[in-house]
């Protein structure tokens, strides 16, 4: 499948290893024949001494090396691999011992990216993840591999892209942590081999096009639409039985259906300000005479107070 993708070289997090370190044990080591060197000169007038001390300084000074409590030191023996050292103070031998690398244990975190990738249904999308791994085997991660830190970052980018291209979007939008413990499981078996091991992968975002999302949004807000719609006819047709069962109640008690619409017209007057207009045959079917003449009444002590009348019922 078809794939645009665009890979940016990663800056490697770890400190280049022919980056000098300068320790207190070095430098009294280059002291000392330097100092001894120098009262010998002025001593003898002889400035032979002090430059063999300062020869014999340089030389001493390149046997102590101090590695820190995360970190291994490769030591080569003219070229040729003879262990590990450190952490802590340790000895080499000056001019044949060489440290090419000093190996970070420690828990290490890697940004990488597959920028315009092609999903199985292809869209294209840019994904962002966040690899925390670590050497477990100094060994392998010196002699087996040139940078083993940037060929983390390439192996994550690649296995990334591999994992979105036979992915369709809607599986890559939902099932995030499948994918997650999919690519630790592919990045974990191209890094073994080289004494490096995985701990996890997070996707930290993915971005799909504008155009894409915006289609997206409307399909979401139509299916909230229908599924409301859905919901209120269900709602109207419960209310409908609610009503028969009612209907069914009240045709058999006429009674109850007059106390039913008189309490309905004394819930409406008892409201101030409400006007109701009452059919004249109200009157008659229901026998409201009563209850209009105390309506009445109540009218006529409004209007006498000073009140607005709230009900003027029409005949």
């Amino acid at each position: 499948m078809p794939e645009f993708t665009s890979l940016t070289k990663v800056k490697s997090p770890l400190p280049s290893a022919n980056t000098p370190r300068v320790n207190v044990v070095s430098t009294t080591m280059f002291l000392l024949p330097l100092l001894l060197g120098a009262g010998l000169t002025a001593l003898t007038l002889n400035p032979v001494s002090i430059i063999i001390g300062a020869l014999l300084g340089i030389a001493a000074a390149q046997a102590p090396r101090i590695a820190k409590q995360w970190e291994r030191a490769v030591v080569l023996r003219l070229g040729r691999y003879v262990g590990l050292r450190g952490p802590g103070l340790f000895w080499v031998i000056p001019f044949i011992d060489k440290i090419p690398s000093y190996i970070d244990q420690r828990i290490i975190t890697t940004n990488f990216a597959a920028e315009q990738t092609l999903t199985a249904d292809t869209v294209p999308v840019n994904v962002d993840a966040v690899l925390f791994w670590m050497v477990y085997d100094v060994e392998k991660a010196a002699l087996e591999v040139q940078d083993y830190a940037q060929a983390v970052s390439w192996a994550s980018q690649t296995a990334l892209r591999d994992i979105i291209g036979r992915t369709s979007l809607t599986d890559l939008l939902r099932g995030r942590e499948r994918i997650e413990d999919e690519l630790q499981k592919l990045i974990d078996e191209r890094t073994t081999p080289w004494g490096v091991t995985v701990q996890s992968v997070e996707m930290r975002d993915i971005v799909i096009p504008d155009a894409l999302q915006d289609a997206m949004s409307r399909e979401a807000q139509a299916s909230r639409e229908k599924q409301a719609r859905i919901i209120l006819g269900q709602a109207e047709v419960e209310i409908a039985h609610m009503f028969n069962k009612a209907a069914e109640s009240y045709n058999d008690n006429p009674t109850a259906l007059h106390l039913r619409a008189m309490n309905m017209l004394y819930e409406g007057l008892k409201e101030k300000g409400a006007m109701m207009i009452v059919p004249s045959t109200a009157v008659e079917s229901m026998g409201m005479g009563g209850f209009l003449g105390a309506a009445a009444m109540r009218q006529r002590q409004l209007t006498e107070s000073g009140e607005e009348s709230p009900l003027q019922p029409v005949q």
